[in-house]
């Protein structure tokens, strides 16, 4: 069975940083594309970030030049770095990928998130 973790979560003043963990497990035969999400209280879910198996990415607007999306291919794990944190960043963040699996093939997989708070 194959599960998300994240990690990395937590409380923060404006302008500081977090950086945040997504690590898969399971029977993984490969791994496409690998995201961040964020749903803040009242909103959708909205994609903050997105990469790709070659390392391609893409940003929300709103987080461009100021969050890094990564992975470790190795690890199959996803790392978003957001720096400049801003109250507006306030939110529930979700990792998100594209796993196919041992037994079931390809599927979306979402983990089950982690709360990112920022105080003005």
């Amino acid at each position: 069975q194959v599960q998300l973790v994240e990690s990395g979560g937590g409380s923060v003043q404006a302008g500081g940083s977090l950086r945040l963990s997504c690590e898969t497990s399971g029977s993984i035969f490969e791994i496409n594309t690998m995201a961040w999400y964020r749903q803040a209280p009242g909103k959708h879910r909205d994609l903050v970030a997105r990469i790709t198996s070659t390392g391609s990415t893409i940003y929300g607007d709103s987080v461009k030049g100021r969050f890094t999306i990564s992975r470790d291919n190795a690890k199959n794990t996803v790392y978003l770095q957001m720096n400049s944190l801003k109250p507006e960043d306030t939110a529930v963040y979700y990792c998100n990928a594209n796993i196919r699996a041992v037994v079931t093939g390809w599927d979306v997989y979402w983990g089950q998130g982690t709360q990112v708070t920022v105080s003005s």
